[in-house]
């Protein structure tokens, strides 16, 4: 049990710091799906030569790196529709009206569409955080005594106590400074920050990350060092308990009948996923949600297919300069899309000489509306299916793009399976630990 808990420690820690870590309805599989990924690597390790890697902490950081935009990239054309050759780029998409209310985001299946409802959405009042701000005091001069000090912070029923020392070499905005660090880097849903008036003053700022009213009493967050363990005063000192706005629910109404949620994203009817942006300008100023028709439907998965392309492009040739063969794969991308150069050229999605993708929208609208974006549609499946190809194998073994010496080719045909050698990438992570 220790040892898992170490191993989940380390692959958390470098997901959070070197790669985005966003988990999705698509990072949960079948046991098929996952016997599918295992007979792959068993496969690859089979065939692969003997190799010897670099292990350094630069190379740890690319593998992860480049491992985790590939599983974000497939996520991106997962959400497209799905990943059988028959659903991909057939996600509907949902329309708002009037985008500056809010934005609406289809996330029911498509074989739910027809019977998806049409509403009137009104704004009345936005998802609000909690903030206090302390009081403006001077920068410079401390009028608090040498010593151990304390002060508790509630939040969501718990609470937590934090301990510093005041020494003679602080000053009013060094402590404040060093409060902030200690609440922020807590991670119990507080980011707080140095404020200044541009006088000399300067304020301790705390805002809850959550929204909504809170469950477990008036507020979101308390401070008090009323019972704390050490030495009070702070918190009178720096105002860190002066609320300055509460937090609350978004109110809004739908085909008139008045609603709340806690936050400023939320779903109705498990079909749209609405993300409210502006209260409406007066009463009755709504905005209208409604599922786009199929081929204006097509042609939004295919602007969000271009940007996925795009950022997972971006993404690795960014490693380029450190890790060479990061330009092998952009290389092996481009050459992928020219081969459906011809057909996408048509739709105004044009590859360019650096690997990326440029969009004409204005192109991709009039080919929608003509009835060519349709046409096209098996053309824009294969380019969007070979995408889904290279993501998948780039995620089985990022090692392949990094730098590395063969050692020995394996004699073909008379090979083991060597299943417990899941890739050099993760004995390369964990050797040091296990």
């Amino acid at each position: 049990m220790a040892n898992n808990a170490v191993i989940n420690n380390i692959y958390n820690y470098y997901l959070t710091t070197y790669a985005p870590k966003t988990d999705t309805k698509f990072d949960t599989h079948k046991k098929s799906e996952l016997r599918g990924v295992y007979n792959s690597i068993v496969k690859m390790n089979k065939e692969d030569p003997l190799f010897i890697v670099d292990t350094s902490q630069s190379t740890k950081e690319y593998a992860v790196g480049l491992k985790e935009n590939a599983r974000e990239f497939r996520n991106t054309i997962a959400s497209l529709g799905g990943l059988d050759d028959d659903e991909l780029l057939n996600q509907k998409a949902a329309f708002s009206s009037k985008s500056a209310i809010a934005d609406a985001y289809y996330i029911g299946d498509n074989a739910d569409a027809d019977s998806a409802p049409s509403f009137d959405l009104e704004v009345t009042k936005l998802a609000s955080t909690q903030t206090n701000i302390g009081k403006m005091i001077p920068s410079g001069e401390l009028s608090l005594p040498d010593d151990l000090y304390s002060f508790d912070i509630a939040v969501n029923g718990l609470n937590y106590e934090f301990q510093y020392n005041v020494y003679d070499s602080d000053t009013n905005l060094s402590l404040q400074q060093k409060l902030s660090r200690l609440i922020t880097n807590a991670g119990i849903g507080l980011d707080a920050q140095v404020i200044e008036d541009g006088n000399g003053n300067s304020a301790i700022r705390i805002e809850s990350q959550n929204t909504g009213r809170s469950s477990n009493g008036p507020h979101m967050f308390t401070v008090s060092d009323n019972n704390t363990s050490k030495r009070a005063g702070s918190v009178d000192y720096f105002g860190l308990d002066n609320i300055i706005n509460e937090s609350g629910d978004a109110e809004f109404l739908i085909n008139g009948e008045p609603r709340h949620a806690s936050g400023n994203i939320f779903t109705v009817e498990k079909t749209y996923e609405i993300h409210l942006k502006n209260i409406s300008s007066e009463e009755g100023d709504s905005t209208n949600i409604s599922l786009k028709p199929d081929v204006e439907s097509l042609a939004a998965n295919i602007t969000k297919l271009i940007d996925g392309y795009n950022s997972f492009v971006d993404k690795a040739d960014a490693y380029s300069a450190v890790h060479p063969k990061s330009d092998r794969l952009v290389r092996e991308m481009s050459a992928i899309a020219s081969l459906h150069s011809d057909e996408l050229m048509n739709l105004g999605i044009e590859l360019k000489e650096d690997g990326r993708i440029a969009l004409d929208e204005d192109r991709l609208k009039s080919a929608a509306a003509s009835g060519e974006l349709k046409d096209n549609a098996d053309a824009l499946k294969g380019f969007t299916s070979a995408m889904l190809r290279k993501t998948n194998q780039v995620g089985l073994n990022p090692m392949n793009y990094a730098d590395r010496t063969i050692v020995a080719y394996k004699n073909p045909g008379h090979n083991y399976a060597t299943p417990y050698v899941t890739s050099a990438y993760t004995g390369m992570m964990f050797s040091s630990y296990c």
